[in-house]
């Protein structure tokens, strides 16, 4: 005779919590699917309908470069390769802002130094915002150096948008509304990026920081693409 081997009840997973399981998964992958794919199609529309700022070129050995303001005074690109920093001090920059909140290894660190460019280190967790702080001496930075300044971060589109989002704002370069659209132009930022950017105002007020429903919206749409960027 056969035997057949049954779990136990304690081993059992009751329906009605297997119901909730599915339904908060479903309800996650619906909000994850309406949330990126609606930042991506903004992002497309955007780089469609807005044009590269003037002086926008190609870059060796950095992606994403393109200048911020009219000036020339501040540029904006992804983490530049070693090339890529020599190539910065061959054109007249003078200093780095580097937005990484990552483990950096000490080759990373010091490739600018190497390459004869000043660095400041101002670091913002990945698809997050400045704090109030990181604006001021980030602004502070910028008018004090003595040549173009160059901010990225890892890909050069989140941190370094809102970052120079921020800068046009609060010198009057630009509303909120043209900053963020010049910004899903790069690339999509994160949706508390894109608040926080709308939310900026030109003169020396604090901005306002995105609702906590915001950021945990946010932070579960985007921790898919964040997990994926650990391996």
């Amino acid at each position: 005779m056969a035997t057949v081997l049954a779990l136990s009840p304690q081993l059992r997973l009751p329906r009605r919590a297997m119901r909730l399981l599915l339904a908060v998964t479903l309800g996650y992958v619906a909000l994850w699917a309406t949330g990126a794919l609606g930042i991506l199609a903004l992002s497309y529309w955007a780089r469609e309908e807005t044009p590269p700022p003037p002086g926008t070129r190609t870059m060796q050995g950095i992606h994403h470069f393109q200048p911020v303001d009219t000036e020339g005074k501040l540029w904006r690109g992804a983490a530049p390769s070693p090339g890529g920093y020599r190539e910065l001090a061959r054109l007249g920059f003078t200093t780095v802002v580097d937005l990484r909140a990552e483990d950096l290894s000490a080759a990373q660190l010091a490739a600018p130094r190497r390459a004869g460019l000043d660095v400041v280190r101002l670091p913002i967790r990945d698809g997050q915002t400045p704090t109030p702080a990181q604006v001021g001496w980030f602004l502070d930075v910028v008018a004090s150096a003595g040549g173009p300044v160059f901010v990225h971060c890892g890909a050069g589109v989140g941190r370094t948008g809102t970052m120079a989002a921020a800068y046009l704002v609060r010198t009057g370069e630009a509303s909120s509304a043209r900053a963020v659209r010049r910004n899903l132009a790069v690339g999509p930022p994160s949706i508390e990026q894109i608040y926080y950017a709308l939310s900026l105002g030109p003169g020396p007020g604090r901005p306002e920081q995105p609702p906590l429903p915001v950021i945990a919206v946010s932070r579960l749409v985007d921790a898919p693409r964040r997990m994926l960027s650990w391996f």
